[in-house]
């Protein structure tokens, strides 16, 4: 059971921790609201399709904001009990730091089984749903197009139409090209007309009233001396479906890896589905389990980098850290790559990496949680190399202002 002391290390943690995960959510998720807005922005249930995308974009941005949340709220939750002497006075009390460090190992290990479930099912299939979405968007549009004053394309028809009533779909004025190749031509005008949806079809009728038509057969032989005849005509009512359906329908769920959940990844590693290869499902499946057992290492990395002394600052230490994390990101991303592209071994190419993290992470803890060395070379070592800067800077400055 949770003591105490465990419990308020965890309340210091976790209010970081859900700021960063709040602030870093809402980053995401804005920067590709502008994106999907502009491409729907208009369009007939515009924002529910929005909405319902970034549903689906959520354990994307989950698996990312996940280990720099909980990184986040270690750093800043330690820094600031060993900052206001808290810390001191719970190691005085005969709390270690390792043993202050096992509520958040517990915390990391919730969080390792969370993205191990995001990683492994969760995303597969809302990448998926992601992409049938936007295949409907882009091939099925006719019911997104309903825009007033903008020339539309739907199928073989351009139209134009004015006022439109988004409430009820009624417009006034329309103009209708319809382009039927050796067919010939078709013309139309309404005063008015609604937009009326169909229940099981996606193209909505488009129903028009008091208006004329000008249709234009064409011949075989453009060269002939004889003109297309041509059938002029008026109607009080007139409805044609808007649109056309895509002979595209979208592929079946499991096209690459990225779309495979794991024990699908496990069961075709050698015989990969068509859009992938051996050497990509190789680097799928150890880069998703890479990502999470890196969760369980981020608490003896993180510890280390967030203690000092109370006048001390801490800036620094946790830049290094920071940077450093984002570097060992970029590594494991690039070895996926590699493994991938060139079939290098997931296990240099990624396990390499993720081992020196652990062996430095845990290097680093037991120095702070054992040795009492709080900031030791780290610290002599930046304010070594911050003199010498300095130095160099004062020379260069006083040499320059000489005649």
């Amino acid at each position: 059971m949770l003591t105490i002391i465990d419990r308020y290390v965890l309340k210091q943690v976790a209010i970081p921790l859900v700021a960063s995960f709040g602030i870093g959510l809402l980053m995401l998720l804005a920067e590709r609201l502008v994106r999907l807005l502009d491409q729907t922005l208009g369009k007939r249930n515009s924002f529910s399709v929005v909405f319902e995308l970034l549903a689906y974009l959520l354990p994307h941005y989950l698996g990312l904001i996940i280990p720099v949340a909980l990184f986040l709220g270690l750093l800043f939750g330690f820094s600031r009990l060993s900052k206001s002497q808290e810390l001191d006075a719970m190691l005085a009390s005969g709390f270690g730091l390792h043993r202050l460090a096992l509520p958040t190992l517990l915390l990391a290990l919730i969080f390792a089984v969370a993205s191990f479930a995001i990683f492994g099912w969760l995303q597969p299939y809302t990448r998926y749903a992601y992409r049938s979405v936007l295949h409907e968007i882009q091939n099925v549009d006719a019911f997104f197009l309903a825009e007033e004053g903008v020339f539309m394309q739907a199928g073989s028809r351009t139209f134009i139409l004015d006022r439109l009533d988004r409430s009820t779909n009624a417009f006034e004025r329309i103009f209708l090209f319809d382009e039927r190749g050796k067919d010939g031509t078709e013309t139309m005008t309404a005063s008015d007309g609604l937009l009326i949806p169909v229940a099981g079809d996606i193209r909505p009728v488009l129903r028009l009233r008091d208006g004329n038509r000008l249709r234009v057969e064409s011949t075989v032989n453009l060269q002939a001396p004889t003109a297309p005849t041509a059938a002029i005509g008026s109607f009080s009512t007139f409805d044609t479906p808007l649109g056309s359906l895509s002979k595209n329908l979208f592929r079946p769920r499991g096209d690459n890896e990225r779309e495979l959940t794991l024990t699908e990844i496990f069961a075709d590693l050698n015989t990969p589905p068509k859009g992938a290869t051996v050497d990509s499902m190789r680097a799928e499946l150890h880069h998703r389990l890479v990502n999470t057992v890196t969760m369980i290492i981020l608490p003896f990395f993180a510890l280390p980098f967030s203690i000092g002394r109370a006048r001390s600052p801490r800036a620094y230490q946790m830049g290094i850290a920071l940077v450093t994390l984002l570097a060992f990101h970029e590594i494991i991303e690039q070895g996926a790559v590699a493994t991938k592209a060139s079939g290098e071994s997931p296990y240099i190419t990624m396990w390499l990496p993720l081992a020196c993290l652990a062996a430095f992470a845990g290097w680093r803890f037991y120095r702070a949680a054992f040795l009492l060395e709080r900031e030791g070379w780290l610290k002599r070592s930046f304010e070594v190399a911050m003199q010498a800067v300095a130095t160099a800077f004062r020379r260069k400055a006083s040499g320059g202002e000489q005649p």
